[in-house]
């Protein structure tokens, strides 16, 4: 039997822009992220595509013209890419602030839809979500719990509605820094609050770990405290208990490691910190521990989506230019594969 061919590998690149510029190192260049990406090999196998950051320096959302948009696919495809899933710039707009704040949340989503649309019309872009989160703190959250959670329902609700006409799928980003997706319970609290078919939830690696240590919430703590890290039982136990909670819901996928630490760099606030694929302070077995995402309860495969993707934001960018770095990255995600991937004959359609 053939080896597996899905899901499809993909990098992200908006790892050049995050936690990069003032009070940090330079961005990388878009073009540098496509051609480490493209470069990428593992005995004859290569990534399949890229998960993009719809975001500047890389990609100018609000300014982007047709023609430059075709000349995106074009470049991505010449290096035999697809692309996958966007992350929508909502950040100039808190999903729970004004009136104003709102409208500027739901336009963005609205922008990026369309160009996700286009995408899909081109040809190179087969499978994917619009990434969103809540883009505000945990802080203001707490504030007023119910309230904030009821605002921020309602601009997710608004932003279905938009990306529904454009027939995408909206992602909420389970990570600690942002309000109301800041533990694994208030996340499943604000998907439930939403009520649209086309919402669901990014589950990343790295992040959802933390959500075990109840970073931001520490009443949603599943480990106890001072965790023995070589207790892998209790380990177990504790993504289980995430994972059951939140793989209903889940749409997207990142491959991600973790060293039970927060890290935080440039403009990006505390969050999950992303460790290289080998780093031996890792606490998760990546390819193990992927399968309780991909697996339901009773180890069959989910097929929820059709690519998976490695999120590793804020390397060091003397880290991040070392081929091998993509290399270990293309490595770790061929191994989540072949424990949890399938075969597939058909031709793949565009669409999710």
């Amino acid at each position: 039997m053939p080896d597996n061919n899905f899901p499809k590998l993909h990098n992200a690149t908006w790892p050049g822009v995050v936690g990069k510029g003032q009070n940090s190192e330079p961005p990388i260049p878009f073009d540098t992220m496509l051609e480490l990406t493209a470069n990428a090999e593992v005995n004859g196998t290569r990534f399949d595509g890229v998960d993009l950051g719809l975001l500047e320096p890389h990609i100018d959302l609000l300014n982007s013209k047709d023609d430059d948009i075709k000349k995106l696919a074009d470049k991505v495809s010449s290096l035999n890419l697809n692309i996958g899933s966007l992350v929508a710039p909502i950040w100039g707009g808190p999903a729970m602030g004004s009136k104003e704040d709102r409208a500027l949340f739901v336009d963005m989503v609205r922008k990026s839809c369309k160009f996700g649309q286009r995408l899909r019309e081109l040809g190179v872009r087969p499978y994917g979500i619009i990434r969103i989160d809540s883009a505000c703190s945990p802080q203001s959250w707490e504030a007023d719990p119910v309230n904030n959670t009821k605002l921020i329902a309602q601009t997710f609700r608004e932003a279905c509605d938009v990306a529904a006409g454009y027939g995408e799928k909206l992602a909420a980003e389970g990570e600690i820094c942002w309000g109301g997706m800041h533990s694994w319970k208030t996340m499943v609290e604000t998907l439930e609050a939403v009520d649209r078919p086309n919402i669901g939830f990014q589950a990343d690696m790295a992040h959802t770990l933390l959500y075990l240590l109840g970073y931001n919430h520490p009443e949603d703590r599943i480990l106890p405290e001072n965790f023995d890290w070589n207790d892998r039982k209790t380990l177990t136990e504790g993504l289980k208990k995430v994972t059951a909670a939140l793989r209903p819901w889940t749409i997207d996928f990142h491959v991600a490691q973790n060293d039970g630490t927060v890290f935080g760099s440039g403009s990006h606030d505390k969050t999950g910190r992303h460790c290289q694929a080998t780093d031996p302070n890792g606490k998760l077995d990546i390819a193990k521990d992927a399968g309780y995402w991909l697996r339901d309860e009773k180890g069959n495969l989910t097929r929820a989506f059709k690519h998976i993707c490695w999120d590793g934001c804020m390397f060091p960018n003397a880290v991040m230019m070392e081929q091998q770095t993509w290399n270990d990255v293309l490595a770790t995600l061929i191994r989540v594969r072949e424990l949890h991937g399938w075969y597939q004959t058909e031709k793949l359609a565009v669409g999710n």
